[in-house]
Order: structure tokens, then C-alpha cells, then sequence
């Protein structure tokens, strides 16, 4: 496959969100270094190479940071962000739902499931049991 073939069709956002709508979570992964790679990309950042392919994530990961986020009760209310890392390597920027906010600690075991925020879906995460 040549470089215009590669960066032809849809973009590796809309792939990622194509198979979020699935309800899979998939992350890209380097054909030759083996690294894992998130957010979704055309190429393996620090080398440079075309061959990520995807692959299902295991869902298992850690919160690395979290904070919360302040809004009105009529907008929502409270909730967090958070960054978690992925057992596979990358680290996420996601929510950690099913507890409340400040609840949520660095640290915590938890598992990606796919959820509506809004009108989306999206890569959400719950305390792993």
C-alpha cells in the first residue's frame, strides 16, 4: 500500500467512532513495534510508520488523574474526567460512572464500557469488580 492509498477513506476518528457506535472499543496497534496507540491516528507517533491496524482493547485499566467538573443540577450536574490508563499501554481522558464524582480516586481499578454521554456514545468506565 503506497501513502495516498493509506490516507484515502474515512479517517481514524471516524473509524474509532464507527466502531464505538458498534459498541466495541477498538485502539490502534503498530504491525512492527507492537506498541498500542490512542487517540486514533494515520501513523505511529515517534516513528513515523503506516502500519497500525486495529485491535479490541481488554477494557481494563487505571485512573491515573481525576477531577471534577462543576455544573448546574439543571444542566446535568456534576461529573468527572478522568485520565486512565489502558492495561495495553496508552492513557484515555474518559469519566469513571456508576459512583459519584468525587468518589472517583487515582489508583481505581476500573472497566470500559460503551454509554451515552449526551447524545453520544462514548468509551465511559465503571469500577472494575
Amino acid at each position: 500500500m503506497n501513502q495516498d492509498d493509506y490516507f484515502s477513506g474515512p479517517g481514524p476518528e471516524k473509524i474509532y467512532n464507527d466502531f464505538v457506535a458498534d459498541g466495541k472499543f477498538m485502539i490502534q496497534r503498530s504491525k512492527s513495534r507492537g506498541n498500542f496507540v490512542f487517540y486514533p491516528r494515520t501513523i505511529n507517533p515517534g516513528t513515523g510508520e503506516a502500519d497500525l491496524e486495529w485491535v479490541e482493547a481488554s477494557g481494563d485499566g487505571v485512573v491515573y488523574a481525576t477531577t471534577v467538573n462543576r455544573q448546574r443540577p439543571e444542566k446535568g450536574g456534576d461529573y468527572n474526567i478522568a485520565l486512565i490508563d489502558l492495561a495495553e499501554g496508552p492513557r484515555m481522558m474518559s469519566r469513571v460512572v456508576g459512583l459519584a464524582p468525587a468518589d472517583v480516586k487515582v489508583g481505581m481499578k476500573v472497566k470500559a464500557k460503551i454509554d451515552k454521554i449526551g447524545d453520544n456514545l462514548a468509551v465511559v468506565f465503571e469500577v472494575a469488580e
